[in-house]
């Protein structure tokens, strides 16, 4: 199997590469350890100081301050028509890297359809675009890698056509049966009777039916143009400080960081000792 290679960049000012780099590992344990047994595919993830620094043929993950416009973060593709992602930076940045990150390998080019029944009554047979973190993104279903907040994704039994309850839906568990959402996530499918693109969403109180109309030909994507018409804030803009899952994994990631801190003092000890011996 043929490893996608995929680089993370920063173009904040001032945005410390070590943050960068931890991220980076994460990616690349959640990637190799969780994701790519699921979902069969295989990864690297590697951080670069700047955009010309990555190789050619790596598929870059930006983060920038300011992505300019509402639905421009997220995956699209380049002039050739090669993947990337764009990241919107925030105190939760590494729950958007991730997020996107997973869906760029389950679907590097954004337009991959996956049939199942409709959740709404009456449609019958749609087909579903496969966007593995969607429908559980909420940052309260995340985990941890490295204590590092990462996102929940689904596993290829979401589109089953019964419930079992052997069954592993999304890899947190947090779905419990198949093509459902929860609160704070959304799905996203084709009526090919009528030919319109609907939503499922779950922003609010309840969840809400949305009908997207006919897709636009013209756009990079089907997700592009999915995304283009959907708020998603958690993801786009990132979490406040208060977020309780955010809150918990930085403190999670501060009693890490004091751990690696005194795992380099005794390296740096023992090969003081050795050149000094």
């Amino acid at each position: 199997m043929v490893p996608n290679n995929l680089a993370l960049v920063s173009e904040v000012d001032g945005h410390d590469a070590s943050d960068v780099a931890r991220v980076a590992a994460a990616l690349q344990r959640q990637a190799t350890r969780d994701f790519g047994p699921v979902w069969q595919v295989e990864a690297t993830v590697d951080a670069f100081p700047r955009l010309e620094d990555v190789p050619i043929g790596y598929w870059p993950m930006i983060i920038r301050d300011d992505i300019g416009q509402p639905g421009a973060a997220g995956v699209h593709l380049d002039k050739d028509g090669q993947p990337f992602a764009l990241i919107t930076m925030s105190d939760s940045w590494s729950l958007t890297a991730s997020h996107e990150m997973l869906e760029m390998l389950a679907d590097p080019f954004g337009n991959r359809l996956v049939p199942g029944r409709s959740p709404k009554r009456g449609q019958g047979r749609v087909e579903f675009l496969l966007e593995v973190c969607d429908p559980s993104e909420a940052a309260e279903f995340g985990y941890t890698v490295n204590d590092i907040l990462v996102s929940d994704f689904l596993t290829p039994h979401f589109y089953d056509p019964v419930h079992s309850d052997a069954t592993r839906y999304s890899f947190t568990g947090a779905i419990t049966k198949p093509r459902t959402i929860l609160r704070g996530g959304y799905i996203s499918w084709h009526d090919p009777v009528g030919d319109h693109w609907w939503q499922q969403t779950w922003f609010g109180q309840r969840k809400e039916y949305r009908d997207l109309g006919v897709f636009d030909a013209t756009a990079a994507s089907l997700r592009a143009w999915v995304d283009g018409q959907t708020e998603h804030p958690g993801i786009d803009q990132g979490l406040k400080k208060s977020d309780a899952t955010l809150k918990a994994a930085v403190a999670m990631g501060k009693e890490t960081a004091d751990s690696a801190s005194s795992k380099a003092v005794a390296w740096r000890d023992q090969i003081a000792t050795m050149i000094g011996g």
